[in-house]
């Protein structure tokens, strides 16, 4: 199972906090490193010092990181319309030398659409702005240089576009495509997806999401085995009990609720819970949320304990 870092950085967080992080999590052996793209703090955090934007953050950090893998835990549709989403995709990608990875969904948090001017379609609409963006992200990107990309589409008309910049990898950076609804989004997830992701969900929801997903692959004719399983969860570790309860402390949660909704505990609580993921639910990759961005201690606690069990199950 491989291990990737996940930040919220609205909930507060500058440029510098990231680049920390990010190198701690190469430094500790960590297959990836992924931020939200959110323009909002959630809940009683006051988000300073301001947000960040994720592409131009994963764009300075494909410069200042070598090995590790980069993306979005999960751009909005919302946010950028896809023909320039695909040339900063395609541009961070090359600049990472092929390390870029695009989570890409429907965008739900309402209020930051209103507090920041994006326009907030109806669920639905959302939903097909997302497939014609995904059709159009690897349709363009896959379309051979020189020949002209055209879309005609319910939200987006591309008329003899070059499709350009084309990323480094081929014919696509790996798309993940998340969230738990049961219909529309494993479809997509079978029809683009290199990934599939349920974030913060619980074990049988999890077990239950890879089971529609797996039909939608063989609606589609695809072998289920070809898309990636995954899933975000908070991560809360530590050495002892004492070291459990200050890190829970810290980001103003209850040890018992994140173990019942986390991965919380003691290494060896956390290494047996995922294991449950592996076994019962299929999965090959867990995204750990870190929330206290200052806390490197339990990156390399996780590195160093949890890490050399899980990659050798």
């Amino acid at each position: 199972m491989d291990l990737r870092i996940f930040t919220e950085p609205q909930q507060g967080a500058a440029y510098d906090d990231l680049l920390r992080v990010a190198r701690a999590s190469e430094d500790a052996g960590f297959d990836g490193f992924f931020r939200s793209d959110h323009f909002l703090a959630m809940g009683e955090a006051n988000g300073l010092p301001g947000p960040t934007d994720a592409w131009v953050t994963l764009a300075a950090l494909a410069r200042e990181t070598r090995t590790i893998r980069l993306g979005t835990l999960m751009t909005a549709a919302t946010f950028r319309l896809p023909g320039p989403l695909g040339v900063m995709v395609a541009q961070v990608d090359q600049m990472s030398g092929g390390r870029i990875e695009l989570g890409l969904g429907t965008g739900w948090y309402e209020a930051e659409h209103r507090a920041y001017g994006i326009p907030f379609p109806p669920v639905g609409e959302r939903f097909s702005m997302l497939a014609e963006q995904l059709e159009i992200l690897t349709g363009a990107w896959r379309t051979p240089v020189g020949v002209p990309y055209t879309h005609h589409g319910e939200h987006y008309e591309f008329t003899d576009s070059p499709g350009l910049p084309k990323p480094l990898q081929t014919p696509h950076p790996p798309i993940i495509v998340g969230g738990n609804g049961p219909h529309r989004t494993p479809a997509l997830a079978a029809t683009y997806g290199t990934e599939f992701n349920m974030p913060f969900a619980g074990l049988d929801e999890i077990v239950a999401g890879q089971e529609r997903v797996d039909a939608a692959c063989l609606d589609q004719g695809r072998d289920p085995k070809t898309l990636g399983r995954s899933t975000a969860q908070v991560l809360c570790t530590g050495r002892d009990e004492a070291e459990v309860a200050r890190r829970a402390d810290a980001i103003g949660r209850d040890p018992a609720e994140l173990r019942a909704n986390g991965l919380a505990g003691t290494p060896a609580e956390v290494v047996d819970k995922l294991g449950t993921l592996a076994e019962r639910a299929g999965l090959d990759r867990v995204y750990l949320q870190v929330l206290d961005l200052s806390d490197l201690d339990q990156i390399d606690l996780v590195a160093a304990e949890i890490s050399p069990q899980v990659r050798a199950a």
